[in-house]
């Protein structure tokens, strides 16, 4: 009985191995926690949209300071069981931060966050002075 699973076929193992990220002089550790973004710009507001899921609300640290807006996470999950004659027991352990400057139309005092459905939705209002104005008539004297 095997308790780890291989790779049968000989030749996708061997590439594996031998076109790792390190060995062609790239980064092996590779952070591919972050999540993926999306920003779009409305009439009124910004819309920031992050894709984690499986995460809690509880899970995230949104804070803005001096302009930038941080979005972070820091999750350690154990098993709740206390067996100690475990044959493989993986941490599980995860954490991103994000960052982006706001321009200076955005309204930080009024900025909402959700998470539904696995993605994180942020709206940034824009301030009244960046809105666009509406159409008005001119009457010719």
């Amino acid at each position: 009985m095997s308790l780890v699973k291989t790779n049968r076929v000989l030749f996708p193992a061997f590439m594996n191995e031998f076109f790792k990220p390190d060995w062609l002089g790239g980064v092996e550790n590779v952070n591919t926690d972050l999540p993926a973004v999306n920003i779009k710009e409305n009439e009124k507001d910004f819309e920031l949209e992050l894709a984690m899921p499986g995460m809690k609300k509880d899970d995230f640290n949104i804070e803005v300071e001096d302009g930038v807006l941080t979005i972070s996470s820091e999750v350690n999950r154990e098993d709740e069981t206390k067996e100690e004659n475990y044959t493989r027991k993986e941490f599980s352990y995860s954490s991103f931060r994000r960052s982006f400057t706001l321009p200076e139309s955005v309204n930080e005092d009024n900025i909402n966050a959700t998470y539904v459905d696995g993605i994180l939705r942020l709206t940034l209002p824009k301030k009244e002075e960046a809105l666009p104005k509406p159409k008005r008539m001119i009457d010719i004297a």
